[in-house]
């Protein structure tokens, strides 16, 4: 599978314009195999700080969440004929304190294969992505995974 990774950042902050607004950037997308991942970017600007100086936890959860979506984009973007892709639940764990620019590395935690079998069959597959926030001196500060599910068109 081959992905346009300018394309898929394109359309996905056009369909997510909150992306836009907090000024999530989708650096880099990588599809090999089932090795799926990408890369989103967060400025350092003290509109999106906290009490702290650094960006603050929901601006940090917008960009763990949207660079999910952009791995979701790429593994299942091509079927969407056959779903909604939808986050379900998310879990999130502050490592350290977040300063300057973060960016964000998501990554597919299963099979593309397995999960589109369960869609034609009919279900409603759950499939985890994993995400680590560093800061620009690579210390994670964040830890995050967000499960989606594509729901059939019925």
């Amino acid at each position: 599978m081959t992905v346009d990774a300018k394309a898929l950042a394109e359309n996905l902050t056009a369909a997510v314009p909150f992306a836009r607004t907090v000024g999530i950037t989708i650096a880099d997308v990588r599809v090999d195999g089932d090795d799926i991942s990408a890369t989103a970017t967060l400025p350092d600007e003290e509109r999106l700080h906290n009490h702290v100086a650094g960006p603050h936890a929901g601006a940090i959860f917008a960009l763990g969440e949207t660079a999910s979506g952009a791995v979701v984009m790429a593994a299942f973007g091509e079927h969407l004929a056959l779903g909604t892709p939808l986050a379900v639940r998310a879990e999130i764990a502050y490592r350290k304190l977040a300063t300057g620019p973060v960016r964000a590395v998501a990554r597919l935690g299963r099979p593309v294969a397995d999960v589109l079998a369960e869609l034609t069959a009919g279900e409603r597959p759950e499939f985890p992505v994993s995400i680590e926030v560093t800061r620009a001196d690579g210390a994670v500060t964040t830890e995050m995974t967000v499960v989606w599910t594509i729901r059939p068109h019925r």
